[in-house]
């Protein structure tokens, strides 16, 4: 009878403490920041798996790599087909395991929403929203025809995603008290190649009015239309309003059931301030339109760079333009080849929270020439060495960033 008690007691105190832990958050002093986990600052010595690498079968591939660079957090995409692959009807299962998972091999995780946007595209979509171009409509092109992204022109497409995410939401909120999950990324860069903006009716009539009287109040700038306003810019400005709004709104309801900290990454641009709106991802958070964002996306935490430029003169320049006052610096992905790894060190320089090398996995996939070839000691060694000296002093690091 005693042992059954204390097993009982042993229970009910793992529960309250579960559920007393704090939510995640990125705290701000004086234009510093910190991601605080547990109540403690945190420093995310991340890695990214694979794309594909989402499916129960995989995962066994996962967790040695992370173990091999000394990695404290896991980002792990989550795919709208993947969770309500008939409309309305959840599967979880996948989420549970890897919460069972990252919980055995003391692992935090970031999701990836894979939704609306992937790379731009809607490949991660579920079919009844991939099948169904009347209800949740493509963006049209100046020639009147569909391009292959959709269009955050339209409610339904919103409302759509929006109920998914939540669903994810309440099931991390049911589900996972002790915050295994420390970060979720609603989408993933966002945007449009080649298209800057939807040219169709509903977004031509938008892109008539002006300019909404918050962002040019945000931006400093002289009321007017969106041509007026931005000039050479103003599909683009346009779009990344819209496209912002879009993840803004999916991003607060999602924070309404549980209030981790949010982030949204970019394929950038270039170094350049200028880019050329139809070469870009047209609405991502690219650095010469983070005040857009931080306008547009209250309930976003958090804007980064995804890094697959090799050239240490624009990489620092990417760095330097995310680690701002109102911005907290995450490199939430980029290259995985060996000379990727020298760019932890500006990152730390200047505050990141975070740092996550892309395709770390032993599932044999790699997207070379953007990352490694092979996974073999030596590549895995470049950031697992540097990995290995902060994971004793992670805590301490973030501490006195802060």
């Amino acid at each position: 009878m005693r042992i059954a008690i204390a097993a009982l007691a042993l229970v009910a105190s793992t529960a309250a403490f579960a559920q007393s832990t704090p939510i995640p958050r990125i705290e701000t002093q004086a234009g510093r920041h910190a991601l605080i986990v547990d109540g403690m600052p945190f420093l995310m010595l991340g890695a990214q798996a694979n794309n594909s690498s989402n499916f129960v079968s995989q995962l066994p591939a996962v967790w040695p790599m992370l173990d091999r660079m000394h990695a404290n957090t896991l980002e792990m995409p989550v795919a709208w087909q993947q969770i309500e692959p008939v409309e309305g009807k959840f599967d979880f299962s996948f989420v549970q395991a890897l919460l069972d998972q990252a919980r055995a091999h003391d692992k935090r995780v970031v999701l990836l929403w894979f939704g609306t946007w992937k790379n731009t595209s809607f490949a991660y979509t579920p079919d009844w929203v991939k099948l169904d171009n009347a209800r949740f409509p493509r963006m049209k092109t100046r020639e009147g025809k569909d391009h292959g992204v959709l269009s955050a022109m339209f409610r339904k497409t919103l409302e759509a995603d929006k109920a998914a995410f939540v669903a994810l939401m309440g099931y991390l909120k049911a589900h996972d008290p002790q915050n295994t999950v420390i970060m979720v990324q609603p989408e993933n860069e966002t945007g449009s190649y080649s298209n800057p903006r939807d040219y169709g009716a509903t977004a031509n009539a938008l892109f008539a009015q002006a300019v909404p009287s918050n962002l040019v109040k945000a931006l400093g700038k002289t009321p007017g239309t969106w041509t007026t306003v931005f000039g050479a810019q103003a599909d683009r400005a346009f779009n990344t309003w819209h496209v912002a709004r879009f993840v803004d709104e999916i991003a607060a309801a999602g924070k309404a059931v549980k209030p981790l900290p949010m982030y949204v990454n970019a394929s950038l641009a270039g170094p350049s301030n200028v880019p050329d709106p139809n070469g870009v991802a047209s609405g991502g958070p690219q650095q010469d339109v983070l005040d857009i964002w931080k306008a547009a996306a209250p309930a976003i935490d958090a804007a980064a760079p995804d890094i697959y430029d090799r050239k240490a003169s624009n990489v620092v320049a990417y760095l330097s333009a995310y680690a701002r006052r109102d911005n907290a610096l995450l490199v939430p992905e980029i290259g995985n080849a060996t000379d990727f790894a020298r760019f932890f060190w500006p990152a730390l320089g200047r505050g990141a929270i975070g740092y996550a090398p892309f395709g770390m996995d032993d599932t044999g996939y790699s997207n070379y020439p953007l990352g490694a070839k092979t996974l073999n000691d030596e590549t895995v060694g470049a950031i697992g060495r540097k990995y290995a000296l902060f994971a004793p002093i992670a805590r301490e690091w973030a501490k006195v960033a802060l």
